[in-house]
């Protein structure tokens, strides 16, 4: 029996020991970074390069608008936001039915744009009109480019006098 043969089929020392625990934590530790790895990899492939390093945040713009025209059952509105960005909002919002609005909102804070467009149910309250429902991100330009967002919500009145809406949009989006 050589030397070689019998050092491992002996008793081990207490280096010996060190050495193969020293291996396994190394091989628990490879394979952490290797599950790692896979999980960008996979982000990587699922949503491409951007998406892995979005940066996510809360969503909450409040406007006071008033009509700029109006084209049927289609209200175009616009006014100041405060909020998350601020900036100017405009609002298309179009009454479908008794119940249900579309709408495509826009905020152009400093530095871009972002657009959303969604539907929400609608009642009418004596001299107010309410709506609320779902909203997604549909694009962005400029430092926005890259924003998205869907289970957004939005809600808001309609003063049905001067068909003023005041609006809020609401939700986690990322860009």
């Amino acid at each position: 029996m050589s030397s070689a043969a019998g050092a491992h089929a002996g008793p081990q020392t207490p280096s010996h020991a060190r050495l193969r625990a020293g291996r396994r934590g190394g091989l628990r530790a490879g394979l952490r970074v290797q599950a790692g790895a896979f999980c960008c990899a996979s982000a990587l492939a699922l949503f491409g390069p951007s998406s892995a390093l979005a940066k996510t945040f809360s969503l909450s713009e409040h406007g006071g608008l008033h009509l700029t025209s109006k084209q049927g059952f289609t209200l175009n509105e616009e006014g100041p936001a405060s909020g998350t960005f601020g900036g100017t909002l405009y609002v298309h919002l179009k009454i479908v039915s008794s119940t249900h609005v579309t709408a495509e909102i826009s905020f152009y804070p400093h530095g871009g744009s972002i657009t959303c467009s969604g539907s929400a149910g609608y009642k009418r309250d004596g001299s107010i009109a309410n709506f609320s429902g779902g909203l997604s991100i549909d694009r962005g330009t400029g430092s926005y480019a890259n924003a998205r967002g869907t289970g957004l919500s939005f809600s808001g009145t309609i003063q049905r006098s001067n068909d003023a809406i005041a609006v809020h949009v609401g939700g986690t989006a990322s860009d």
